[in-house]
Protein backbone atom coordinates (compact mmCIF):
# COMPACT_ATOMS: atom_id res chain seq x y z
CA UNK A 1 0.00 0.00 0.00
CA UNK A 2 2.83 2.73 0.86
CA UNK A 3 4.62 1.19 -2.15
CA UNK A 4 1.39 2.50 -4.32
CA UNK A 5 1.18 5.75 -2.59
CA UNK A 6 4.52 6.42 -3.49
CA UNK A 7 4.30 5.80 -6.72
CA UNK A 8 1.59 8.18 -6.61
CA UNK A 9 3.67 10.66 -5.27
CA UNK A 10 6.53 10.68 -7.69
CA UNK A 11 4.31 10.80 -10.79
CA UNK A 12 2.46 13.74 -9.04
CA UNK A 13 6.16 15.53 -8.65
CA UNK A 14 7.43 14.53 -12.06
CA UNK A 15 3.90 16.24 -13.85
CA UNK A 16 4.26 19.35 -11.82
CA UNK A 17 8.29 19.28 -12.73
CA UNK A 18 7.16 18.84 -16.40
CA UNK A 19 4.29 21.45 -15.91
CA UNK A 20 6.80 24.07 -15.10
CA UNK A 21 9.43 23.46 -17.42
CA UNK A 22 6.48 23.94 -19.71
CA UNK A 23 5.80 27.59 -18.45
CA UNK A 24 9.35 28.64 -18.22
CA UNK A 25 9.88 29.05 -22.21
CA UNK A 26 6.74 30.85 -22.78
CA UNK A 27 7.26 33.46 -20.31
CA UNK A 28 11.35 33.70 -21.45
CA UNK A 29 9.32 34.03 -24.81
CA UNK A 30 7.00 36.62 -24.16
CA UNK A 31 10.26 39.02 -22.40
CA UNK A 32 12.41 38.40 -25.52
CA UNK A 33 9.52 39.64 -27.77
CA UNK A 34 8.70 42.60 -25.40
CA UNK A 35 12.66 43.63 -25.51
CA UNK A 36 12.53 42.83 -29.59
CA UNK A 37 9.85 45.54 -29.73
CA UNK A 38 11.62 48.44 -27.33
CA UNK A 39 14.74 47.30 -29.37
CA UNK A 40 12.91 48.54 -32.44
CA UNK A 41 11.64 51.49 -30.72
CA UNK A 42 15.47 52.78 -29.45
CA UNK A 43 16.63 51.86 -32.92
CA UNK A 44 13.50 54.38 -35.18
CA UNK A 45 14.73 57.38 -32.53
CA UNK A 46 18.17 57.01 -33.07
CA UNK A 47 18.60 59.98 -34.54
CA UNK A 48 20.56 62.76 -32.37
CA UNK A 49 16.96 65.08 -31.84
CA UNK A 50 16.03 62.22 -29.78
CA UNK A 51 18.90 61.81 -27.71
CA UNK A 52 16.99 63.33 -24.67
CA UNK A 53 14.00 60.85 -25.23
CA UNK A 54 13.33 57.53 -22.52
CA UNK A 55 11.39 54.49 -23.83
CA UNK A 56 9.64 51.88 -22.65
CA UNK A 57 7.32 49.21 -23.84
CA UNK A 58 4.66 47.39 -21.31
CA UNK A 59 3.70 43.39 -21.86
CA UNK A 60 0.30 44.85 -23.83
CA UNK A 61 2.69 46.64 -26.53
CA UNK A 62 2.59 50.44 -25.19
CA UNK A 63 5.08 52.62 -26.26
CA UNK A 64 5.57 55.65 -23.45
CA UNK A 65 7.96 58.33 -24.61
CA UNK A 66 9.23 60.42 -22.01
CA UNK A 67 12.02 62.78 -21.87
CA UNK A 68 12.43 66.31 -23.28
CA UNK A 69 12.85 67.43 -27.43
CA UNK A 70 14.03 71.27 -28.65
CA UNK A 71 11.19 71.26 -31.25
CA UNK A 72 7.46 70.40 -31.22
CA UNK A 73 8.19 68.99 -34.45
CA UNK A 74 10.23 66.11 -32.77
CA UNK A 75 7.67 65.42 -30.69
CA UNK A 76 5.55 64.52 -33.51
CA UNK A 77 7.78 62.78 -35.81
CA UNK A 78 9.02 60.51 -33.00
CA UNK A 79 4.94 59.47 -32.25
CA UNK A 80 4.38 58.66 -35.92
CA UNK A 81 7.72 56.69 -35.84
CA UNK A 82 7.21 54.71 -33.22
CA UNK A 83 3.48 54.16 -34.29
CA UNK A 84 4.82 52.58 -37.35
CA UNK A 85 7.03 49.85 -35.17
CA UNK A 86 5.43 46.27 -35.43
CA UNK A 87 4.35 45.04 -31.97
CA UNK A 88 3.67 48.20 -30.91
CA UNK A 89 -0.24 48.33 -29.95
CA UNK A 90 -0.63 52.30 -28.94
CA UNK A 91 2.09 55.26 -27.77
CA UNK A 92 1.37 57.65 -24.75
CA UNK A 93 3.61 60.60 -25.46
CA UNK A 94 4.96 62.25 -22.49
CA UNK A 95 7.35 63.99 -24.69
CA UNK A 96 7.95 67.71 -23.20
CA UNK A 97 9.17 70.53 -25.55
CA UNK A 98 11.84 72.22 -24.07
CA UNK A 99 12.75 75.11 -26.69
CA UNK A 100 13.17 78.32 -25.48
CA UNK A 101 10.75 80.28 -23.12
CA UNK A 102 8.90 82.70 -25.41
CA UNK A 103 5.67 84.70 -24.48
CA UNK A 104 2.92 84.20 -25.57
CA UNK A 105 2.65 87.56 -27.33
CA UNK A 106 6.08 87.00 -28.92
CA UNK A 107 5.24 83.95 -30.27
CA UNK A 108 1.92 85.24 -31.90
CA UNK A 109 3.22 87.80 -33.68
CA UNK A 110 6.00 85.33 -35.02
CA UNK A 111 3.55 82.96 -36.54
CA UNK A 112 1.36 85.29 -38.04
CA UNK A 113 4.34 86.82 -39.37
CA UNK A 114 5.90 83.52 -40.78
CA UNK A 115 2.42 82.11 -41.59
CA UNK A 116 1.24 85.51 -43.73
CA UNK A 117 3.97 85.11 -46.19
CA UNK A 118 4.44 81.56 -46.66
CA UNK A 119 3.71 80.60 -50.36
CA UNK A 120 1.72 78.04 -49.36
CA UNK A 121 -0.74 77.79 -46.62
CA UNK A 122 -2.09 81.12 -44.99
CA UNK A 123 -0.85 83.72 -47.71
CA UNK A 124 -3.31 82.04 -49.72
CA UNK A 125 -6.38 84.33 -50.71
CA UNK A 126 -8.36 81.10 -50.79
CA UNK A 127 -7.60 80.26 -47.03
CA UNK A 128 -8.89 81.16 -43.57
CA UNK A 129 -6.34 79.84 -40.73
CA UNK A 130 -7.14 81.35 -37.52
CA UNK A 131 -4.37 81.19 -34.88
CA UNK A 132 -4.34 81.27 -31.20
CA UNK A 133 -1.35 81.18 -28.49
CA UNK A 134 -2.18 80.32 -24.89
CA UNK A 135 0.84 78.50 -22.71
CA UNK A 136 2.91 77.91 -25.77
CA UNK A 137 0.34 75.55 -27.41
CA UNK A 138 -1.05 77.00 -30.60
CA UNK A 139 -4.12 76.06 -31.97
CA UNK A 140 -4.78 76.29 -35.40
CA UNK A 141 -8.55 76.75 -36.62
CA UNK A 142 -10.80 78.49 -39.61
CA UNK A 143 -10.37 77.16 -43.20
CA UNK A 144 -7.91 75.71 -46.03
CA UNK A 145 -8.96 74.90 -49.30
CA UNK A 146 -7.02 71.92 -49.86
CA UNK A 147 -4.63 69.30 -47.89
CA UNK A 148 -1.16 71.06 -48.82
CA UNK A 149 -2.06 74.20 -47.67
CA UNK A 150 -2.95 72.95 -44.22
CA UNK A 151 0.07 70.63 -44.01
CA UNK A 152 1.78 73.94 -44.90
CA UNK A 153 0.87 75.74 -42.44
CA UNK A 154 1.63 73.15 -39.55
CA UNK A 155 4.64 72.33 -40.50
CA UNK A 156 5.68 76.16 -39.98
CA UNK A 157 3.89 76.19 -36.73
CA UNK A 158 6.12 72.59 -35.40
CA UNK A 159 9.20 73.87 -36.59
CA UNK A 160 9.37 77.49 -34.35
CA UNK A 161 10.97 77.34 -31.19
CA UNK A 162 8.91 78.12 -28.30
CA UNK A 163 5.68 75.87 -29.57
CA UNK A 164 4.82 73.61 -27.10
CA UNK A 165 2.42 71.73 -28.49
CA UNK A 166 -0.31 72.32 -31.63
CA UNK A 167 -3.81 71.46 -32.13
CA UNK A 168 -5.16 71.27 -35.38
CA UNK A 169 -9.18 72.67 -35.55
CA UNK A 170 -8.64 73.65 -39.79
CA UNK A 171 -11.48 72.40 -41.82
CA UNK A 172 -10.45 71.44 -45.06
CA UNK A 173 -12.70 72.24 -47.96
CA UNK A 174 -14.99 69.98 -49.66
CA UNK A 175 -12.80 69.14 -53.67
CA UNK A 176 -15.24 70.05 -55.88
CA UNK A 177 -14.64 71.38 -59.56
CA UNK A 178 -17.82 73.67 -58.74
CA UNK A 179 -16.48 75.16 -55.82
CA UNK A 180 -12.89 75.70 -57.65
CA UNK A 181 -14.98 77.41 -60.42
CA UNK A 182 -16.59 79.94 -57.76
CA UNK A 183 -13.48 80.33 -55.64
CA UNK A 184 -12.06 82.22 -58.76
CA UNK A 185 -15.76 83.82 -59.72
CA UNK A 186 -15.68 85.41 -56.52
CA UNK A 187 -12.12 86.34 -56.55
CA UNK A 188 -12.77 88.10 -59.89
CA UNK A 189 -15.83 89.88 -58.44
CA UNK A 190 -14.64 91.57 -55.65
CA UNK A 191 -10.95 91.97 -56.31
CA UNK A 192 -12.06 93.28 -60.09
CA UNK A 193 -14.05 96.23 -58.11
CA UNK A 194 -11.94 99.48 -58.23
CA UNK A 195 -12.42 99.90 -54.33
CA UNK A 196 -11.56 96.49 -53.37
CA UNK A 197 -8.95 95.70 -55.53
CA UNK A 198 -6.36 97.19 -53.53
CA UNK A 199 -6.61 94.51 -50.79
CA UNK A 200 -4.55 92.09 -53.42
CA UNK A 201 -1.62 94.33 -53.50
CA UNK A 202 -0.50 92.91 -49.88
CA UNK A 203 -0.92 89.46 -49.02
CA UNK A 204 -0.88 90.08 -45.33
CA UNK A 205 -4.58 91.61 -45.78
CA UNK A 206 -6.53 90.42 -48.45
CA UNK A 207 -10.36 89.38 -48.45
CA UNK A 208 -10.09 85.88 -47.92
CA UNK A 209 -12.70 83.92 -49.63
CA UNK A 210 -14.08 80.41 -48.55
CA UNK A 211 -16.30 78.08 -50.46
CA UNK A 212 -17.88 75.30 -48.79
CA UNK A 213 -20.57 73.36 -51.58
CA UNK A 214 -21.35 76.31 -52.92
CA UNK A 215 -21.35 78.37 -49.52
CA UNK A 216 -18.76 81.32 -49.58
CA UNK A 217 -17.84 82.89 -46.71
CA UNK A 218 -15.70 85.85 -46.47
CA UNK A 219 -12.85 86.41 -43.81
CA UNK A 220 -10.01 89.41 -43.72
CA UNK A 221 -10.02 92.83 -42.50
CA UNK A 222 -11.06 95.64 -44.63
CA UNK A 223 -10.37 99.64 -43.95
CA UNK A 224 -14.60 100.63 -43.96
CA UNK A 225 -17.93 99.21 -43.97
CA UNK A 226 -18.56 100.36 -47.04
CA UNK A 227 -15.85 98.25 -48.53
CA UNK A 228 -17.22 94.85 -46.30
CA UNK A 229 -20.90 95.34 -47.86
CA UNK A 230 -19.43 96.03 -51.43
CA UNK A 231 -17.50 92.94 -50.91
CA UNK A 232 -20.33 91.46 -49.90
CA UNK A 233 -22.54 92.11 -52.81
CA UNK A 234 -19.89 91.30 -55.21
CA UNK A 235 -19.88 87.91 -54.04
CA UNK A 236 -23.30 87.00 -53.69
CA UNK A 237 -23.86 88.53 -57.56
CA UNK A 238 -21.12 85.23 -58.82
CA UNK A 239 -23.91 82.63 -60.63
CA UNK A 240 -24.02 79.61 -58.90
CA UNK A 241 -23.37 81.00 -55.01
CA UNK A 242 -25.94 79.19 -53.07
CA UNK A 243 -25.29 81.60 -49.75
CA UNK A 244 -22.47 84.40 -48.80
CA UNK A 245 -21.59 84.84 -45.04
CA UNK A 246 -19.51 88.33 -44.33
CA UNK A 247 -17.17 87.84 -41.81
CA UNK A 248 -15.15 90.46 -42.68
CA UNK A 249 -13.77 92.93 -39.47
CA UNK A 250 -13.93 96.65 -40.02
CA UNK A 251 -10.32 98.02 -38.70
CA UNK A 252 -10.55 99.91 -35.66
CA UNK A 253 -13.92 98.17 -34.72
CA UNK A 254 -14.50 95.66 -32.00
CA UNK A 255 -14.26 92.14 -33.80
CA UNK A 256 -17.96 90.15 -34.17
CA UNK A 257 -18.46 87.76 -31.78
Amino acid sequence: MARSINRRNSLFFAAALFAATMVVPQFSHAAAGQQDVAGEVRAKLGKSQFKDVQISVDANGIATLAGTVSLYEYKADADKAVHKVKGVSAVRNDIQVAGPDVSDAQLQKTLLDKLTYVSMGYGSVFDAITLDVQNGVVTLGGHSHDYPNRDSALAVVSTTPGVKDVADNIEVDPVSPMDDGIRLAVARAVYGYPSLNRYAIDPAQPIRISVQNGNVELYGVVDSQADKNVAYMRANSVPGVFSVKNYLQVAGQPAEK
